[in-house]
């Protein structure tokens, strides 16, 4: 995997594997939670927005002074990834209403925080 195409810049194929791995891991953290049965709908959706909202912000915002690490380790798209994530599984759940609300929170709640460490660990 490419690190960096330009200084402070990712190539898309990065930031894909990256969401891919949110998404992924967001959708098996969902089942373990949900269940297999009755929440494989709402997981999927959850890795599916998950994996959508990292990539689409990791791309659109795909910049230098987004990239680079303000804080040791952390840079400011680091932190509003899963931010992005968050917001969109709950509208999605205001939306959708979920069977079980209690357990899709916690389910989307992991799944934020699998955005968080994935980005920081991958980009």
């Amino acid at each position: 995997m490419t690190v960096l195409a330009v200084a402070g810049v990712f190539t898309t194929s990065h930031i894909a594997a990256t969401a891919a791995i949110t998404g992924g891991l967001s959708f098996v953290v969902a089942v373990l939670v949900l269940g297999r049965h009755t929440g494989l709908v709402e997981s999927l959706a959850i890795g599916l927005l998950a994996a959508a909202t990292v990539f689409l912000w990791r791309k659109s915002a795909n910049m230098p002074q987004l990239n680079t690490d303000g804080l040791n380790g952390f840079s400011a798209n680091d932190w509003l990834a899963p931010t992005i994530t968050f917001v969109v599984l709950a509208l999605y759940a205001a939306l959708r209403q979920p069977p079980n609300l209690p357990r899709f929170a916690r389910a989307g709640a992991l799944a934020v925080l699998v955005a968080f460490f994935v980005n920081v660990v991958t980009i």
